[in-house]
């Protein structure tokens, strides 16, 4: 094993803090590392990380659980239509992506740049909408729902599944900001509360890969459970860091990940 590989490795355990740290962000760690580091295909890096993000997330939700920190309602309200786009995206649509979308001279659009484009993106926007939103939510706040909550949830849900599946992502880094700015969560809340949306959406979407992708078992169970240690690391040091810090660390992060994937791809 090579210094590279060690790396990708440790990269494992980084994921798992983050996800525990933000309650999101596993992803755009996730593929970057399995791409750059470990030599997977984005396709292929995509379903890994589904499977990754989904199974460190749910061992986070059990601890969210037994602390009483999830909103089940919102998330039951967001994961339905989520999980069934998410499936939908990576049975139907991954697998009849054409190899090349279009040329220009020796430049190729190709199914795996787009993928990691598309994956910066949204990043770039999720990561500045968090920085400029200057709404902090009380922990002990309580909100209530109207028709016009479910429908922009369901809405918002719909969009973050589609792209969630294209881009193998659990969402985190868009459900969070999502929960945050739109259905008004407080921010440690909206975390935990997006690691049950998370495990539920990730893992249901990594099924939809399995009749079309060869899988190595042994690679990927050891880099979720390096993750998952991660994970524990997290949960414990988001408890003594401020919901506005954490809300802004979020967005600087995003952005950093989001402009070095544009730079690896283009550059």
């Amino acid at each position: 094993m090579d210094l590279v590989q060690i790396l990708g490795y440790l990269g494992a355990l980084i994921v798992g803090l983050v996800l525990g740290l933000i309650g999101g962000g596993g992803s755009i760690l996730t593929v970057p590392i399995l791409v750059y580091f470990l030599g997977f295909s984005p396709i292929l890096a995509t379903s890994y990380s589904l499977f990754v993000v989904g199974s460190t997330a749910l061992i986070g939700t059990l601890r969210n659980i037994k602390n009483n920190t999830i909103d089940f309602k919102t998330a039951i309200i967001f994961a339905i239509p989520s999980i069934l786009t998410v499936f939908m995206v990576r049975s139907l649509v991954i697998p009849n992506l054409p190899e090349v979308f279009f040329s220009i001279g020796s430049f190729n659009l190709t199914n795996s740049l787009f993928i990691m484009l598309l994956f910066a993106t949204i990043m770039l926007l999720a990561g500045w909408t968090m920085i400029k939103s200057k709404d902090i939510i009380a922990d002990n706040e309580i909100k209530e729902y109207d028709n016009n909550h479910y429908l922009a949830i369901g809405t918002q849900a719909i969009g973050i599944g589609a792209l969630a599946g294209l881009v193998g992502a659990g969402g985190g880094f868009l459900i969070v900001p999502a929960l945050v700015l739109l259905v008004k969560l407080p921010i440690k809340k909206a975390i935990s509360t997006s690691l049950f949306i998370i495990a539920i959406q990730s893992l249901i979407g990594f099924l939809g890969d399995l009749n079309t992708l060869t899988i190595d078992w042994k690679f990927l169970i050891t880099f979720t459970l390096i993750s998952i240690v991660g994970i524990f690391i997290g949960l414990a040091l988001a408890k003594k860091i401020s919901p506005k810090g954490l809300k802004r660390g979020f967005g600087y992060f995003t952005i950093i990940m989001a402009i070095y994937i544009v730079y690896k791809e283009l550059f």
